[in-house]
């Protein structure tokens, strides 16, 4: 079957970046799907792969966002018919919630931080060390059954797997216009740190994504 990926975007400025570029350059049809417009999920049975974007809401605020529910709702679904899912920062946390796991207030981390990688399943050959891209002011527990895959000095949580699903806290996809534009909103000290941090960590993040990206629809071991 011809893979075909739905991307659940949350905030306009929270786009897939890297991913959009590497799923063009794979030819696989992708939909972004604006939930910050529609304020519903669609139907998605015709999608392959599932991924879930940040966004500055809490997966717990589903009196406020109804349709935080609906997508744990289908991201179980998605486990248990074996469809791929991938869950960036907030989608992280969504696959966390899904699965049963806590989310909740961690340390904020903003910019460039070190994590530590296992280097196994979909994260295969990736260095011990990366640095990464962090926004985020919570934290999820490894829900039953998760692989924990990275993990952070301030924040342990960075990564997990479990079964179809990928659940990553940082942020691969970034291009310098995202960063730039997520700088902007940021306090002048918080800004002032990002725009000191060398622009040269950005290839290699941007490299990772793609490795990522295109594991995630060709596939990888789950028992690594």
């Amino acid at each position: 079957m011809q893979p075909r990926v739905a991307v659940f975007i949350h905030e306009k400025n929270e786009p897939p970046g890297v991913l959009e570029e590497v799923f063009s350059d794979m030819d696989i049809p992708f939909e972004g799907i604006p939930l910050f417009r529609l304020g519903r999920v669609p139907d998605t049975g015709h999608f392959t792969h599932l991924v879930f974007m940040g966004g500055p809401m809490s997966v717990n605020d589903e009196e406020t966002y109804p349709w935080l529910a609906e997508e744990k709702a289908l991201i179980r679904r998605a486990g248990v018919e074996g469809r791929p899912v991938l869950g960036i920062c907030l989608g992280a946390q969504l696959i966390a919630a899904a699965h049963g796991a806590r989310v909740y207030p961690s340390v904020p981390e903003t910019g460039w931080s070190e994590v530590l990688c296992r280097g196994t399943g979909i994260f295969a050959g990736f260095p011990d060390r990366l640095r990464v891209f962090q926004l985020h002011g919570e934290t999820f527990d490894i829900p039953p059954g998760g692989q924990l895959e990275c993990t952070g000095e301030t924040v342990r949580n960075q990564a997990f797997s479990l079964g179809s699903a990928v659940a990553i806290q940082f942020h691969l996809e970034l291009t310098g216009n995202i960063i730039s534009d997520w700088s902007a909103a940021l306090g002048p000290v918080a800004r002032a740190g990002i725009e000191n941090d060398p622009p040269s960590r950005l290839p290699e993040s941007n490299r990772l994504c793609r490795v990522l990206g295109e594991r995630f629809i060709q596939g990888w071991d789950r028992g690594a």
